[in-house]
């Protein structure tokens, strides 16, 4: 079995570690995910997604530079075991050297400014942009707006989209090469990307809204359109968006992951399906503790009669043929 994982937050937890005077490496932690763990798992990828929160009290585009900073110099020191990618030669040919990949990612994609530091943030290596967080910015509108209000989390907008700026935005991630994720997106915001551009695209961490009404989750159209422009959405291992639970904080179970793969599968094929666990980002009242533990879902998935191919396409090959189709 191997894995590839859209998202991920572990950068930004080891840099809040650090500020906060406390231990941790990328190669062997107490969070959800380091290397020792990767590869008790066999991953041949993990997207690590540097997390920017705009309302906070620290310059975004500084955060941004140091959490990439941060990332480099964790990949230096455990270049033994993985490697830095961008292309999708590189994840072959790490592969064939039985190294592990990492691909930079940013969450929040109003740390580029303009189209210059977009193209300037390829140039560092980012092969992935989720355009919005829970807050508006230059490029478009999320869904959840990250009110502090339980009801916030169903709230839907289809009005507010990606806005002009963000439409040239995203045309000049696809001219790049740069992966373009909904996650998080507004509906309206969805609707723009599929209507402006022509490639496949991602939601890295979002789930079934017809299983759970959270609105990060997507609705039966917006994954059968992600399914007709050969893209993958990746599931999302947050309780909350895998059930309804009055108040929230609902437990992370492998039975829920289970019942949104069947019910994507049923409605739009196995093929856009992939892994968004969101490790590192989400409450730890989770039943696969960690990313060691990723084959429970795999025996989950068996015994609920899916295919070992289909459980291949689900854990890596999914991903793996968008990354083949986008990154140059």
């Amino acid at each position: 079995m191997k894995v590839i994982d859209m998202h991920c937050d572990t950068i930004l937890a080891l840099h809040d570690l650090k500020k906060n005077g406390q231990a941790g490496s990328l190669r062997q932690n107490q969070l959800n995910v380091d290397l020792t763990k990767m590869q008790a798992a066999h991953y041949m990828l993990q997207n690590f997604a540097m997390f920017v929160h705009l309302k906070d009290n620290e310059d975004p585009v500084q955060k941004a530079s140091q959490l990439i900073d941060r990332y480099y110099l964790e990949l230096e020191k455990n270049k033994d075991i993985i490697r830095p990618v961008f292309s999708y030669q590189d994840i072959i040919d790490n592969e064939k050297r039985g190294l592990m990949s990492a691909m930079l990612t940013l969450e929040e994609g109003a740390v580029a400014k303009d189209l210059a530091m977009l193209r300037n943030y390829y140039r560092l290596g980012v092969r992935m942009i989720t355009l919005t967080w829970n807050f508006p910015n230059g490029i478009g509108h999320p869904n959840f707006t990250n009110t502090g209000e339980f009801e916030d989390l169903y709230r839907i907008n289809t009005k507010d989209g990606l806005t002009p700026f963000g439409i040239k935005y995203i045309q000049e991630m696809e001219r790049l090469g740069i992966i373009i994720d909904v996650s998080h997106l507004s509906d309206a915001g969805f609707y723009d990307v599929y209507h402006h551009t022509s490639k496949p695209f991602v939601a890295s961490h979002s789930n079934a809204r017809s299983i759970c009404r959270a609105a990060r989750n997507m609705s039966d159209d917006m994954i059968l359109k992600l399914a007709s422009r050969k893209g993958v959405m990746g599931i999302n291992f947050c309780g909350d968006f895998l059930i309804e639970k009055p108040g929230g904080h609902a437990r992370s179970c492998i039975k829920d992951m289970v019942r949104h793969i069947l019910y994507i599968k049923e409605l739009a094929g196995i093929d856009c399906i992939g892994l968004g666990s969101d490790f590192d980002g989400i409450e730890n009242n989770l039943e696969i503790e960690n990313c060691s533990q990723i084959g429970q879902l795999k025996e989950a998935l068996l015994a609920a009669g899916l295919t070992a191919e289909e459980i291949d396409k689900i854990f890596y090959k999914n991903v793996l043929r968008v990354y083949h189709d986008i990154l140059k």
